[in-house]
């Protein structure tokens, strides 16, 4: 495993998995800046192991929501109260999580099992304006709400009660 810190001190985990391949045809559209790394977090104060699983958990400042970064696979979060209740998001559809895997687009989920819980937790709070990076994702909290994307398609999701929106939002660099 090869650690890489930052200017800040916090460290971004590469487990040194090749980048994913794109398909040739349409170019896609890339971000107009590279995400922030101003405001990040160390990792491995998130890391544990749940079952055959290495993940970075996480909950936000209020315990609302339960996050998880699960390592290449997929980030994602549910609702504290009961990982089988519904987000309560307004007008989106009423999955028990909202995910974004390595390659595809943010979706709305009903899982089987509480993936983004950390059993037994909870665990640690992601402090606002900090982001947490590691196994190909990132994700950060701010009062507008949670918001993570995967670094190998840049796709994500920002989202709190009030709505959503398919892409990532990054703490902006003068935040406290």
């Amino acid at each position: 495993m090869l650690a890489i810190a930052g200017c800040a001190g916090a460290a971004v985990i590469n487990t040194s998995e090749p980048p994913a391949q794109t398909a040739t045809g349409a170019p896609t559209a890339a971000p107009s800046t590279p995400p922030s790394n101003a405001h990040l977090v160390n990792a491995f104060d998130y890391v544990a192991h749940v079952s055959d699983t290495t993940g970075y958990y996480f909950t936000t400042p209020s315990g609302k929501w339960r996050c998880a970064i699960l390592t290449h696979t997929k980030a994602g979060c549910q609702a504290s109260s009961s990982w089988q209740s519904g987000l309560g998001i307004d007008g989106e559809p009423d999955g028990n999580a909202i995910v974004v895997d390595r390659d595809g687009d943010p979706q709305f989920v009903t899982l089987e099992q509480p993936e983004f819980w950390l059993v037994p937790g909870p665990a640690k709070a992601l402090q606002f304006n900090r982001i947490l990076a590691a196994a190909g994702f990132r994700c950060n909290v701010q009062e507008s709400g949670v918001s993570c994307q995967s670094e190998a398609s840049g796709k994500g999701f920002t989202f709190s009660v009030q709505g959503f929106i398919p892409q990532y939002t990054d703490v902006p660099a003068g935040a406290p």
